[in-house]
């Protein structure tokens, strides 16, 4: 088959889209022919030589495929050979076929396109593990969303609207900021103009950034807020207020998604078919594509990413 492999860390360049090894799949894993992935931060930073797959992951990147099902592993059960399917993966999505563990491997939704599908993994399982699972995001309350725009962002603002939250959100344009209102954003906070501190408090903050953003953070948090840091864009050290935490009786979480066991993932992917799936076959989540790009151009896909003009999810389509 074809993938694409990162010759050495580097920009975009270093991608190249040629032939490896077929994979074969475990007795509890499915092999999927690959008819799109997404890329994700998470890819950027491994092609820079960041952010290495787990043990036992295929060495391409990739964190979400959507498909159909080639071959079951013998101790498969509830999946069948034809199936279309979506799966979480720990890499190896920038391919013709991966082989998954059954455990993370959803239907496709009734009513969204197969190839759509492949940006849904990831970024439901990362916004309904983080904010509702975690951080225990109520209807009535508020979530701030960093990057809106963004695949999660995206996602994050739809779910948290459908079931009953309060949505602000922070963008880096106009455009972005009118796209995510039609999502549902009550407002989406222009960063380069406005300092969202002034737009809360916030019962819940889905942050991206890391370290730049941490002090306001913890300052814009209501009474009991639950902060969850998911990214590092803005830096990984930065000092935290626990005199203000104490004060609010809040919180702070650092997570990732990832490198966690697979039962931890089977739990997160089993919730999030539980809980966003209907969402989606009933409408009131949609997915958000910005653009498909064939695989073998993941390169201009990447570079795509990186100047962060897009809203939603860039596809890589076989």
């Amino acid at each position: 088959m074809r993938a694409i492999v990162i010759r050495e860390p580097g920009d975009a360049e270093v991608l190249e889209w040629t032939e490896v090894p077929d994979p074969a799949p475990r007795p509890d894993e499915v092999l999927i022919e690959v008819a799109a992935s997404a890329v994700n931060r998470a890819d950027v930073m491994q092609r820079r030589g960041f952010y290495p797959p787990p043990d036992g992951a295929p060495p391409y990147p990739g964190l979400e495929v959507s498909g159909r099902i080639a071959e079951v592993g013998g101790d498969v059960t509830g999946l069948r050979v034809g199936d279309e399917v979506c799966a979480l993966l720990a890499g190896g999505g920038y391919a013709e076929r991966v082989a998954a563990p059954a455990s993370q491997v959803l239907p496709v939704p009734r009513g969204v396109d197969v190839v759509e599908a492949a940006g849904l993994p990831e970024v439901a399982c990362t916004v309904w593990s983080n904010v509702f699972m975690l951080a225990g995001l109520d209807a009535g309350e508020t979530l701030l969303a960093h990057g809106g725009g963004s695949g999660i962002g995206t996602m994050a603002i739809q779910v948290a609207r459908a079931r009953g939250a309060r949505v602000v959100c922070t963008v880096g344009s106009p455009e972005k900021a009118a796209r995510c209102v039609e999502l549902g954003a009550e407002r989406a906070v222009n960063y380069r103009e406005e300092d969202f501190v002034e737009h809360g408090p916030y019962d819940v903050i889905l942050d991206v950034m890391g370290a730049k953003y941490l002090a306001r953070n913890v300052e814009a948090l209501a009474t009991g807020g639950r902060l969850v840091v998911i990214g590092l864009q803005g830096g990984a050290k930065a000092e935290l207020d626990l005199g203000g935490l104490l004060a609010k009786r809040a919180s702070v979480h650092a997570t990732g998604l990832r490198a966690r066991p697979l039962d931890e993932k089977a739990r997160i992917v089993a919730a999030t078919r539980e809980h966003v799936w209907p969402l989606l076959e009933s409408g009131d989540v949609k997915p958000v594509i910005d653009q498909r790009i064939p695989m073998a151009e993941a390169a201009r896909a990447h570079e795509l990413l990186e100047k962060s003009g897009h809203v939603g999810k860039i596809l890589l389509t076989v």
